[in-house]
């Protein structure tokens, strides 16, 4: 299932493709029964995407691939456009992906979800807010002895598939705070140090990002070294996107 615009075309042969409007899919109708054609406004809400999502299941029999491309590129700063602009950009390609993963994931079974959005947020604030003197800091916190794992787990909409799952990482999570060694004072002490230059920040040049905890260093030094074996992997074949010329 793929919205109507970039990339799905290149991908797939059996196809749900939909858009706002159908007349932006006109398209695809040279492709006769590969391609059903669905009009759908992603940011109409869940109950309406998972209709279209049965239909699609109905027509095919399955989704095997799901191509979330839906997005708006709203030319902003972020002060300028206020929280409005933000909610609108963030229905479209945040919300709505999530409203069109969750429809389609009985149907598949994989998974979703993450904290990305507030750290793209502060970089981009960087970028905008240098010029008058105003700085982001991204903190990134691991293994520290907080109540943040104790907090109870959400289980308003429990579905069985994941009860296995479920129980193992909630057994986990009772488990795991016993190993952190973190101090949140220290932490919070370190905090308050580099945002005033001071202390243990004295001589450090400003950063944007501050991991804090030895788990941090550790997962994100681990996350670094597989997006580096990826890119050498992949380098000969990833780097010959160019158009030919």
């Amino acid at each position: 299932m793929a919205e109507s615009q970039g990339f799905p075309k290149q991908l797939v042969w059996f196809i749900t493709a939909t858009a706002r409007s159908l007349e932006k899919l006109q398209s695809f109708s040279t492709y006769g029964d590969q391609v059903q054609l669905l009009q759908l406004d992603v940011t109409d809400g869940s109950e309406c995407v998972k209709a279209k999502v049965k239909e699609a299941v109905h027509h095919f029999g399955c989704i095997d691939v799901l191509v979330n491309n839906a997005g708006t590129g709203e030319k902003s700063l972020i002060e300028e456009g206020g929280s409005g602009i933000l909610r609108k950009q963030f229905d479209v390609s945040f919300f709505a992906v999530v409203d069109v993963t969750n429809a389609v994931l009985p149907h598949m079974r994989p998974h979703a979800a993450s904290k990305a959005a507030l750290r793209v947020l502060a970089e981009t604030l960087n970028v905008e807010l240098t010029p008058f003197g105003i700085r982001s800091l991204i903190v990134e916190p691991g293994g520290f002895r907080t109540n943040s794992l104790g907090l109870p787990w959400t289980e308003e909409s429990l579905i069985s598939d994941y009860d296995q799952l479920r129980e193992t990482a909630k057994a986990r999570f009772s488990g795991v705070s016993d190993s952190f060694r973190g101090d949140p004072a220290k932490a919070m002490e370190l905090l308050v140090d580099v945002v005033r230059g001071e202390g243990q920040a004295v001589g450090k040049p400003w950063t944007l990002y501050l991991p804090m905890g030895d788990l941090a260093d550790s997962a994100i030094r681990a996350k670094m070294k597989k997006v580096l074996e990826a890119l050498d992997e992949w380098k000969d074949l990833g780097c010959q996107m160019n158009e030919d010329q």
